[in-house]
């Protein structure tokens, strides 16, 4: 038996006694450490999405280590640490897992092996395509912009601009390397922008909000035949453009959400070369750990984002936290 956490209805989660999945011959059998709380899973704990599908096993950003395999599978042996896609059932002790929906995890450490989300950022920074020496700005500083700045400051621009209302986070854009910062309560991003391109705008601008105001100020401050790319998760109510205005700067708009299986798992391999090569790391990026049965107060602090707040993540054994080996 394993232990496996249920939505029953919006903000109320049970912990639900189950038998270990049986995995078929393609198929490898998971032992979870860590399943992060991803924003698209906020709607539905909310109760303001998905509600009709309730009770529900919710968890998706999976790592852990391969408890055994199919027949079939080759390449990937009980041991391997790994992270993995799935579409649900990832706050459980166990999760049945394609075995081509593995990627290794190699010595990062198994709780940072969070290779979904960041399949999410590579895809984004590949669609937008910034280019060498190019002027970037990135609204929003929370994990997803976090991932989205390192990723795009490995395309080697001349200027990144990070636009958010949390100091805290703030001060993080600028330990990872962006060259400016704009608290926009106080600032003028768009002044900020004149400053550094000569008013000419940015090449590409990440709007990575999920609200009407990110979309305004990426909106603002991309050059004539920019990038805007939509990386926010929106949801709920409906969102304005000034058409006119967009229309006229001819701006290309990136949509940098992705169903395609194959893409998908284009961004996690190659978000895991990364991670495996030391090119990219996820440190301190996972502020908040709770075990499995603090999963509602995982899902709060999400919500709630406190001073310091990066991403929250159910670890299901707590002595993997930060193991490298």
């Amino acid at each position: 038996m394993m232990r496996i956490a249920i939505l029953d209805a919006p903000q109320r989660f049970r912990i639900a006694d189950e038998p270990v999945p049986e995995i078929g011959p393609h198929q490898v059998l998971l032992r979870v450490a860590a399943c992060g709380v991803c924003t698209s899973e906020l709607d539905v704990w909310e109760g303001k999405a998905g509600t009709d599908r309730l009770p529900r096993a919710i968890g998706h950003e999976v790592s852990g280590t391969v408890e055994c395999a199919g027949a079939d599978v080759t390449g990937i042996a009980p041991g391997d640490r790994v992270a993995a896609w799935v579409t649900g059932r990832g706050f459980a002790g166990y999760v049945a897992v394609d075995a081509a929906h593995c990627f290794a995890a190699g010595d990062v450490p198994i709780d940072l092996a969070l290779g979904e989300p960041l399949a999410c950022a590579v895809n984004a920074v590949e669609r937008a395509d910034p280019s060498l020496a190019d002027d970037v700005v990135i609204v929003g500083a929370g994990f997803m912009g976090n991932l989205v700045q390192l990723l795009a400051q490995l395309r080697g621009p001349r200027s990144v601009i990070v636009a958010d209302t949390r100091p805290d986070a703030l001060g993080r854009a600028t330990a990872l390397g962006a060259t400016h910062t704009v608290d926009v309560r106080s600032q003028s991003l768009r002044e900020v922008v004149d400053t550094v391109t000569g008013r000419k705008g940015v090449d590409v601008a990440f709007e990575v909000t999920g609200v009407q105001g990110g979309l305004d100020a990426a909106g603002e401050v991309t050059r004539m035949e920019g990038t805007l790319a939509i990386v926010g998760y929106h949801q709920g109510g409906l969102r304005e453009i000034p058409l006119a205005r967009w229309n006229w700067m001819a701006y290309r708009i990136a949509n940098c959400h992705f169903r395609d299986v194959g893409t998908i798992l284009h961004g996690m391999e190659t978000g895991m070369r990364l991670l495996r090569s030391g090119r990219l790391a996820l440190d301190g990026l996972v502020s908040h750990r709770f075990p499995l049965e603090e999963i509602g107060a995982a899902f709060e602090t999400a919500h709630a984002k406190p001073p310091g707040f990066v991403k929250a993540t159910v670890v299901m054994d707590r002595s993997t936290e930060g193991d490298g080996a």
